[in-house]
């Protein structure tokens, strides 16, 4: 089950740096939607770099990972940690829940699973 995959390890790092990019030096729509939508394509692919498990298990993870982040953020939990350990929480959990986060990362999710069907059809052929 644990396998390294080389290509979904280099598309992890490709989009963590985007990733740090829109953090960075961007706020808005680009920061918190967009930033949101490649957040989990970040997700699938680092579950994907890790572990030999088929594309719909490994959205359903992702899937299932961003939305339980989402509603954590209705906990108030990173308020509830030491000071030290506050900037980290609030990068993980972020600060407030969103519907349009929700939609974001479903229409991520949407996403990889077009995209990985596109790709093994094209590998097929």
């Amino acid at each position: 089950m644990i396998k390294f995959n080389k290509t979904y390890f280099t598309l992890f790092l490709a989009l963590f740096l985007i990733e740090v990019f829109i953090a960075k030096y961007t706020t808005g729509f680009i920061r918190h939607t967009v930033g949101d939508y490649f957040a989990v394509a970040f997700v699938y692919t680092f579950i994907k770099s890790i572990f030999k498990i088929s594309e719909e298990k490994a959205a359903l993870i992702t899937f299932l990972i961003s939305f339980v982040i989402e509603f954590l953020q209705l906990s108030n939990l990173q308020n509830h940690f030491p000071e030290q350990h506050e900037r980290a929480l609030k990068i993980i959990l972020g600060t407030s829940f969103s519907i349009g986060d929700l939609v974001a990362y479903t229409l991520g999710v949407i996403t990889i699973i077009l995209v990985e069907k596109t790709m093994r059809k094209k590998v097929e052929f």
